[in-house]
């Protein structure tokens, strides 16, 4: 991956909240994706897709369920410019970030 097509990955609010929440809580399902951002189930999915596309997710079934995580084999330093986006950053997806964790935690979610 070269640093245009991970930095055009990034370039859209949605897509960039999905990853920060996903160096917080490192798995997620399009329903806790749902209650965190406010959206949509087809534009979540849409921008997971992008995201898979662009080789930053990589997803797992269960059951009826896909879920998310960062691509393991994404490049140390793409690894590091999340994290650290994620670290310094808080205030940006703070409320998101609040909304996925309660998602998570009710059992209505994803089951």
């Amino acid at each position: 991956m070269d640093p245009l097509q991970f930095y055009k990955c990034l370039a859209d609010d949605t897509r960039l909240h999905i990853l920060l929440l996903l160096t917080q809580v490192e798995k997620a399902c399009v329903c806790d994706f749902i209650s965190a951002l406010e959206l949509d189930q087809p534009k979540i999915s849409r921008h997971l897709a992008s995201l898979r596309k662009c080789g930053l997710l990589r997803d797992e079934r269960r059951g009826k369920w896909v879920y998310y995580q960062i691509h393991n084999e994404l490049p140390n330093w793409a690894k590091q410019v999340l994290t650290l986006s994620a670290a310094n950053n808080k205030p940006y997806f703070q409320n998101t970030l609040t909304r996925l964790k309660s998602a998570q935690t009710d059992a209505n979610t994803c089951k």
